[in-house]
């Protein structure tokens, strides 16, 4: 009775005090339940223009990374098509979700109803739970390919495809359950935007949370951190410097070169068997003839003749050494 005289009583009342009336008849639309304390309209301004720099930042960032991609050949490598697949998640949700979210905090309440609620809570989701799934397979590929005895090959797609695929799918089979009645998505926050439903406190809505939470958070970044910690502590050339750092000590010399990862010992080896193999020739043990040694004779005169020359023989470069048994045979000849 004094929900109904106050809801009578707000007929009257400033546009201000009318406006969140309408936010709250509009979040108990979509959740059912009572709403959360507002923002007030200068809080919802501070948000609004939050929303529209990031979403404005990362549309452009995106799409130059996806533009690049797609104009330079150079650039499609197994890693960065990992990379542009982040990106075409994170640019979605600029184009997806961002501008609702916008538009909501500049009105105060949120104004395409329960069903805009539900998508763009399961939207949302996904494509965030596929940015983090796809860090984790990026930070593993990498484990791999350091730790493995040969380096994986530059031109196969396949593994990082699949790790593609199955960042998108594990994200959807996560995120389809509250559509199916396991938990739901509702109004979270101030009421402007929609996610899962944090609030609700029933055995159905927090075993969703729970496993939500396990294997889209702490899994991924379990993954993230052993997988980089281990590239670490392979590292050693860097690890010794860390760990001083934080002990204010001078790191120990090492007295083994073993600083260098795996995947650069085979960068050198396979470019090192690249070369082309470049043999010395073999000093000849010919006769020398008398018109061979008339010709270096007069060379050799020519030397001792020149002021400026005695001052090339000692700035010769070492590729120049080759010359040496050439003038000691003139000088035996001379004698």
């Amino acid at each position: 009775m004094i929900i109904s005289n106050l809801s009578l009583s707000c007929a009257h009342c400033p546009e201000g005090v009318a406006r969140s009336t309408e936010a709250t008849d509009a979040y108990e639309e979509v959740s059912g339940s009572l709403p959360p304390p507002s923002l007030s309209p200068t809080g919802h301004l501070v948000v609004a223009v939050c929303l529209g720099f990031i979403g404005t930042f990362g549309f452009l960032s995106n799409f130059l990374v996806l533009t690049l991609f797609y104009r330079y050949r150079a650039l499609r490598t197994p890693m960065n098509l990992m990379l542009v697949s982040i990106s075409a998640s994170d640019l979605l949700v600029s184009v997806l979700g961002t501008p609702f979210s916008f538009a909501a905090s500049t009105q105060g309440r949120w104004l395409i109803g329960r069903a805009g609620c539900v998508w763009y809570g399961f939207v949302n989701s996904c494509l965030g739970i596929v940015s983090l799934i796809s860090l984790a397979v990026l930070s593993y590929e990498r484990y791999c390919t350091m730790m493995a005895p040969t380096i994986a090959d530059g031109r196969d797609f396949r593994p990082t495809l699949a790790g593609i695929c199955f960042s998108w799918l594990y994200s959807v089979a996560w995120t389809v359950p509250p559509l199916l009645g396991w938990s739901r998505y509702g109004p979270e926050g101030p009421g402007t935007t929609c996610s899962v439903d944090w609030r609700t406190r029933t055995p159905n809505n927090i075993s969703y949370i729970i496993c939500l939470f396990t294997f889209c958070l702490v899994l991924p970044f379990g993954v993230i951190l052993y997988s980089y910690g281990k590239l670490l502590h392979a590292i050693r050339q860097f690890y010794r410097c860390f760990t001083a750092f934080f002990s204010c000590s001078i790191p120990e010399q090492s007295s083994t070169l073993k600083t260098f990862s795996r995947v650069t010992k085979t960068f050198r080896s396979i470019r090192h068997e690249k070369e082309p193999q470049v043999s010395a020739a073999a000093p000849s043990t010919a006769l020398p003839t008398p018109h061979s040694i008339h010709e270096s004779s007069q060379e050799a005169n020519h030397v001792a003749q020149s002021p400026t020359n005695q001052d090339c023989v000692v700035s010769q470069t070492p590729t120049a050494v080759s010359l040496k048994p050439k003038l000691i045979l003139v000088a035996h000849y001379r004698e």
